[in-house]
């Protein structure tokens, strides 16, 4: 009889290599970051932790064993989404994987804004010794959050280290530690003037795609900063252009954008309050780690039971 697959296209440790092995002795495990390490293995395998782009052609097939598989990101919108429905395919998040390098790269943003710490590092390259008009601070402004998940809850937390007032927006509206009031989204136009920092760690569904555009950064105050960590097409990226040359907000810090790299023409390089990163806000030394022991062994756990995976389990009708 042949043995189980279950394929994780990363590179592991051996200590977490083992403690896979642990779980399911009897199956057969393929682990590597080369398609050549696991090609061969799509189509018999049962688990794919992992998914990438070309894995489809080889998985999705007649004949596919495919039954659950786990992304290795929090953002699952580039995924076949629909196909692993109608084939009863689970798919689990990596939610909650970030929380804290991004919470602490949003505080990284905010702070380098407020204090113009990034105006600062240029000077220092030319040996420029200027004020530049540093008179803005943190202590007890208010953040507007949008999305208050596993992200959102920890940047909610540290904002509470600095006085903030905390302004929540989800879709359920449901109250949360930290967040001093709880918004819906379809209240965000009558809260944007109250808000000197907006936050975004939404995903990227029907319902938050140009969720931000024109209409909502006139309602900013041009004293705000704009900060978005969550999906680039939840912005209307020209409105936001647009806003930051008509200096309708303060400045924005970017890590993601419509069009990934972001393309050496796109104005947003030019600006002196705004600064970038390159979709990098997740980064951590501690991430394979996360991934596989936080979520993946416990589903794999529940799945090996035949029980409903606990962690990070997507609803395809919400879209995450």
């Amino acid at each position: 009889m042949d043995k189980r697959k279950l394929i994780v296209t990363q590179k592991l440790d051996e200590k977490l290599i083992k403690s896979i092995e642990e779980i399911v002795p009897e199956w057969e495990l393929i682990v590597g970051k080369e398609q050549s390490i696991w090609q061969e293995h799509l189509k018999d395998a049962e688990i794919i932790a992992g998914w990438k782009k070309d894995i489809a052609q080889y998985a999705l097939t007649d004949g596919s064993k495919l039954r659950w598989v786990q992304s290795w990101s929090a953002g699952i919108n580039s995924m076949p989404l629909n196909e692993f429905n109608s084939r009863n395919i689970l798919l689990t998040s990596a939610n909650g994987v970030h929380s804290y390098p991004i919470s602490e790269t949003i505080f990284a943003l905010m702070l380098a804004l407020t204090r113009k710490i990034h105006r600062y590092v240029k000077n220092q390259q030319i040996k420029k010794w200027h004020h530049s008009g540093l008179r803005l601070e943190l202590h007890g402004k208010t953040m507007g959050l949008f999305g208050v998940g596993a992200i959102g809850k920890e940047t909610a937390k540290i904002a509470k280290a600095f006085g903030m007032n905390v302004l929540g927006f989800r879709k359920s509206g449901q109250p949360e530690e930290y967040v001093d009031r709880m918004y819906t989204l379809d209240q965000m136009n009558e809260i944007l003037p109250e808000c000197d920092y907006i936050v975004v760690t939404l995903p990227l569904t029907n319902e938050t795609k140009h969720l931000f555009g024109k209409e909502q950064f006139n309602k900013m105050k041009s004293t705000s900063f704009f900060i978005n960590i969550g999906r680039g097409d939840i912005v209307v990226e020209s409105d936001l252009v647009e806003a930051l040359e008509a200096e309708k907000i303060a400045g924005a810090g970017l890590d993601v954008f419509e069009k990934e790299p972001l393309g050496d023409n796109s104005p947003l390089w030019d600006f002196e309050n705004v600064i970038i990163t390159p979709h990098t806000a997740g980064s951590t030394e501690y991430y394979d780690n996360r991934v596989i022991e936080d979520i993946f062994i416990p589903n794999l756990k529940s799945y090996l039971k035949e029980e409903k995976l606990p962690i990070n389990l997507v609803d395809y009708l919400k879209g995450y």
